[in-house]
């Protein structure tokens, strides 16, 4: 590789490690930044190799593990459980791959005397669900190996849960149907766009819709603090008949159903991607309302594969899973120590969009996540007043 692209290269990764660090100092008033403990992993967490064999040997014996909401095209998902299964021989049940956050948690209730496939060992949620989760005791605690390098501002201290991702959100435009690609939330309200706007969730139970709105309300005179312009917006929306509501997906993206789709940036980036051109798809990261979103990861307290759940977690967080979530897109949590110890592959880090474009990029707290979560799942159907289904 010619010295002048390892020289690029290596501003980007300083420039995305540096958004990263400003990430989790924005976060830091969420509760567990309190915090700086560096406790090690519990006992079988893999922080030995023989623990770790304990937990393969362990995993390997409950043979299973069943997920919930993880479309395959959701930061490379596919590979991640394709890779994980060939590795350790354990067969991956998968449930609803397009259910939100707050289904997750349901399934997780309704299947508590449940040791079939249809109870989750896992759940991937918006920041929000893994506090409330944890307060009604739905979750169990576990700290993997490489716990130390996970932001304290980013994890449960007793790990109940932690992040493992995040993204902003964007415009996925199909410009087959859509000729003039809108560049800002207000350009959505253009009578051009009527008919083409969708969001990829239902608002009542799915993060990533709710944080659509949230993102709607700051480009929209709203603030973190305030998120019922993000409400309003989306009423004007409907209500000009730029609203269509379906739940977006790649398919309906590119069938030209949901021209314009609200999403998260990877998964923006992820359809581009596999669809290769047929048809051609933009990715815009708005000029105003750019709203930054961390998922995390938790076990459930009532897993009928605790092992193997522990064990996939141990994956997760690893190099290579984390490598596997950056080439899907998104930056993982462990980005930070990927980039101090040089291990992310060039042609990975020249394919995730320029830095300057999460400039403008602002990260809720815990707090007004929860605060703004509660007036979006309340106020949809008042002030929108329409389902948004399959």
């Amino acid at each position: 590789m010619a010295q002048s692209k390892l020289g690029a290269f290596r501003l980007r990764a300083a420039k995305l490690a540096a958004l990263f660090l400003v990430v989790s100092l924005m976060i830091s008033a969420c509760g567990s930044a309190a915090s700086e403990s560096t406790t090690a992993p519990t006992a079988g967490s893999g922080g030995t190799s023989s623990t770790m064999d304990a937990l393969i040997a362990a995993a390997k014996a409950e043979g299973e593990l069943t997920v919930i909401a993880l479309p395959h095209n959701w930061l490379n998902y596919g590979e991640m459980i394709e890779n994980f299964s060939k590795k350790y021989g354990i067969k991956i049940n998968e449930l609803n791959p397009d259910a939100g956050s707050g289904d997750e948690i349901e399934a997780i209730k309704a299947n508590k005397d449940n040791k079939g496939p249809q109870a989750p060992d896992v759940i991937d949620v918006g920041f929000a669900f893994g506090p409330s989760a944890k307060q009604e005791n739905l979750l169990q605690p576990y700290k993997v190996s490489t716990w130390d390098t996970i932001p304290n501002e980013l994890k449960d201290p007793e790990g109940y849960w932690f992040g493992d991702y995040y993204g902003v959100l964007a415009f996925a435009v199909n410009k087959d149907v859509v000729k003039n690609v809108p560049q800002d939330w207000a350009d959505l309200l253009k009578p051009e766009y009527k008919g083409q706007v969708a969001l990829a969730g239902d608002p009542r139970v799915s993060n990533l819709a709710i944080q659509s709105v949230y993102a709607a309300a700051l480009a929209n005179g709203g603030s973190l603090d305030n998120v019922q312009p993000g409400l309003d917006f989306f009423s004007k929306l409907n209500q000009a008949g730029n609203f269509v509501p379906v739940i977006a997906k790649q398919g309906t993206l590119a069938q030209g159903e949901t021209p314009i789709m609200i999403t998260w940036d990877y998964l923006a980036l992820s359809a581009r991607d596999e669809l290769g051109g047929n048809p051609e798809i933009e990715v815009v990261v708005p000029k105003s309302g750019v709203l930054g979103g961390v998922y995390v990861q938790a076990i459930s307290a009532y897993a009928p594969h605790p092992n193997a759940a522990k064990l996939w977690m141990e994956y997760l967080y690893s190099d290579e899973g984390q490598l596997t979530w950056l080439k899907g897109g998104g930056h993982p949590v462990r980005y930070n120590d990927l980039v101090a110890r040089n291990v992310i592959p060039a042609e990975i880090a020249e394919k995730l969009p320029p830095a300057e474009l999460y400039a403008n990029a602002v990260f809720p707290t815990l707090a007004q996540l929860e605060a703004a979560k509660k007036v979006i799942v309340d106020g949809w159907d008042a002030t929108v007043n329409v389902d948004v289904k399959e």
